[in-house]
């Protein structure tokens, strides 16, 4: 459960919080919403002191049915912020939402410390490879298909089964490359309908097979405002009650738009942890 960002062991036994920064003008939640280096600045300022250990910037919408971007505009979004953060935070661990091998070793050597990739490596056969000489940590979510067609393919036998095997030929990949610090991501909302969002999250417990640290990122998604019928920006409540769940149920990390409301969780779970 130890990491290793930028020579700092990171353990996840205790879980963490890792705020969404999007740079995307179309983001489900807060698309557009940081668009100048005051606003910028002043969101990542705001989410370390609410207690985030990770920030995660995305420059490329992953939400079901987001335009293509093109290599050079999420490069073009996201160096940028990347330079400005890292000049006003320059301990930040910083985590890089992309599956392009290019942006992921580009971010790297801007000084992002953890490589996010809704694909696992499969969006792009170069990713695992790079990662692995980049040494790393690397987020591997579970997905069908791209964003743009991912909703299509939200067919399964036993999804749960499904998704460990998908992990563990992923995970044996990572291993021959000789990638070390590796993070598993069922992916909430990714090829999945309501009800096998809600499936996953009720058998969690069944990943602790694959013994490496879980991310959850469940926040405001359509699995919460459209269960509750109601909005993103309504969401916040129903986003607390899945963020407990999910610690619960052996959460390492809780990737969010709200690291004051994750926080809450956080410190209430270990709380009672110090009763068993």
């Amino acid at each position: 459960m130890l990491i290793n960002c930028k020579g700092n062991l990171i353990d996840l036994k205790n879980p963490k919080v890792m705020g969404i920064l999007n740079t995307t003008p179309d983001s489900f939640f807060d698309g557009g919403k940081f668009n100048d280096e005051k606003k910028i600045l002043n969101q990542v300022e705001k989410m370390l002191q609410d207690g985030a250990t990770f920030i995660d910037v995305g420059a490329y919408s992953s939400k079901p049915g987001a335009e293509f971007v093109t290599e050079e505009q999420e490069l073009s979004r996201l160096l940028p912020v990347l330079e400005l953060i890292l000049k006003h935070f320059p301990n930040i661990y910083l985590s890089i939402d992309t599956f392009r091998s290019n942006v992921a070793k580009r971010a790297v050597e801007n000084g992002a410390a953890m490589i996010n990739d809704i694909s696992a490596g499969l969006l792009d056969d170069k990713m695992i490879e790079t990662v692995a000489q980049l040494q790393v940590p690397y987020v591997m979510m579970h997905m069908k298909g791209n964003p743009q067609n991912m909703q299509s393919l939200a067919n399964y036998d036993d999804i749960v089964k499904e998704m460990v095997f998908y992990f563990s030929e992923r995970i044996n990949t990572a291993r021959r490359f000789g990638l070390n610090d590796i993070i598993i991501d069922p992916g909430f909302g990714f090829a999945k309908t309501l009800e096998h969002n809600y499936e996953v999250m009720r058998k969690m417990d069944y990943f602790s097979i694959l013994e490496l640290p879980l991310l959850i990122g469940v926040s405001r998604k359509s699995m919460i405002y459209k269960l509750l019928e109601s909005t993103p920006q309504e969401a916040l409540n129903g986003t607390t009650v899945l963020n407990t769940i999910a610690l619960q149920r052996g959460a390492s990390i809780l990737r969010v738009h709200d690291v004051k409301e994750a926080m809450e969780c956080v410190k209430i779970i270990e709380q009672l942890n110090t009763f068993n």
